[in-house]
């Protein structure tokens, strides 16, 4: 099968996130497929962006897919530069839509960008090429920035991504939804009941072996600090920004002050600064700041941590499910899990792999820390082993990426 992803955000191991797209195909050309990736040249989730040079497409080919880079200009934050980024994408993808369809001969195409528009062009490559149409849903636009960010109905960037998931819902042949409770809401909006495929978040498997690799010598040393006086050491790894709570967790360790915790937040982000000024500012020397590690040091961060804590804003639209890469990487590491969210599924209860709690309740979160450090070590890692069983079950990209396969051929086994 010839496969044409469109993903605006696609990223590799070469480039950084968005790392679902690269994994996906690795899997299926490992199949016997041959995948094409269309993308931006510019992401703001990406840590290196392709060398362009002058030049408006570039191609190349990473561990057997061929990636096609579409020149668009870079943005910062989300106003009008983004808007203009994703016009750019779009142009030039239309521009380059019917050598696409000519040149990699697709049986299917998918449109998977977060925001709807590049169903478009993918619904006009698919029919020049007489493939099958697929759309991806990884966050809801439009209802993403009508909820968070208090966009009217009527606003017309809002009604033209309305439209188009109106059409995407309507015209695709399949739909994959990494957000496990969102029919409801695709059926809405003209989704016939039998195109739905529920395809989570994963991870791969091979970069869990061994947990070899050094960590940083500061972060290294720390860790080692807490463990000879016999802290227990609660560890969150990932972004710093609004929607990851981080708030609420020092709250949380302000009321554990005197108690043998401690809090290690490890990345970086756009609320990390305010953080750590406020920790100052609370005297919390309980709570220990550090830069990002590099992906292949994740394994070896987490393994240190007695428990990992994954929390989130109380926000109506997680009512449609939630499907963190975070939470996955702490199952793989066999992490006994706190989770502060209130959503339509819980991934931590269905796994049986720790506690969770209400969102922005700081002393939930401390009576669910103590609760931990109240468990003996043998019942801890017991927590921890069923959460990695569910992941290698549910959420290794080998298995998604057969389950992906399903909807590609046309099969609903797992609608």
């Amino acid at each position: 099968m010839n496969i044409l992803l469109i993903n605006h955000y696609a990223g590799s191991v070469r480039h950084g996130m968005e790392y679902r797209p690269y994994y996906l195909a690795r899997e299926w050309v490992r199949a016997g497929h041959k995948v094409t990736i269309v993308a931006a040249s510019a992401s703001h989730v990406r840590t290196q962006a392709p060398q362009m040079g002058r030049r408006a497409r570039m191609e190349e080919t990473i561990d057997g897919i061929d990636y096609v880079w579409l020149a668009a200009p870079p943005y910062r934050g989300n106003g009008a530069a983004r808007v203009r980024n994703m016009a750019v994408f779009l142009w030039r993808l239309h521009a380059v839509g019917e050598q696409l369809a000519r040149t990699v001969r697709p049986d299917a195409v998918i449109a998977s960008s977060t925001y709807p528009l590049d169903i478009w062009p993918a619904a006009r490559i698919a029919r020049r090429a007489g493939a099958r149409l697929l759309y991806e849903v990884h966050d809801l636009w439009p209802l993403s920035p009508m909820e968070l960010g208090g966009y009217s109905p009527r606003h017309p960037f809002i009604m033209l991504l309305q439209a188009a998931e109106d059409f995407a819902c309507r015209r695709a042949d399949a739909i994959v939804s990494i957000l496990p409770k969102v029919r409801p809401h695709l059926e809405a909006h003209g989704m016939a009941p039998h195109k739905l495929h529920l395809v989570p978040n994963g991870v791969d498997p091979d970069e869990w072996q061994g947990h070899a690799a050094a960590l940083p010598g500061r972060l290294d040393v720390v860790l080692d600090g807490l463990r000879q006086q016999g802290r227990f050491v609660v560890g969150y790894a990932g972004t710093h920004g609004i929607a990851n709570a981080l708030g609420t967790l020092l709250d949380a360790a302000r009321r554990l002050r005197g108690h043998p915790v401690d809090f290690v937040l490890v990345g970086s982000g756009p609320d990390k600064p305010a953080l750590e000024r406020r920790a100052a500012e609370l005297d919390l020397d309980n709570v220990h700041f550090f830069d990002p590690v590099a992906k292949s040091q994740v394994p070896a961060l987490l393994q240190r941590f007695d428990v990992a804590y994954i929390g989130w804003r109380r926000q109506a639209l997680y009512r449609f499910g939630i499907s963190p890469n975070k939470l996955i990487d702490y199952m793989m590491a066999g992490r006994p899990i706190v989770h502060a969210v209130e959503a339509g599924n819980d991934p931590v209860m269905e796994a049986g792999c720790g506690l969770t709690v209400a969102p922005d309740d700081p002393q939930a979160i401390a009576d669910a820390v103590l609760a931990m450090q109240a468990l003996d070590a043998p019942t801890r890692d017991a927590l921890g082993r069923r959460g990695r069983a569910h992941a290698l079950a549910n959420h290794t990209y080998p298995v998604l990426g057969q389950r992906f396969l399903t909807a590609l051929a046309g099969d609903n086994r797992h609608a």
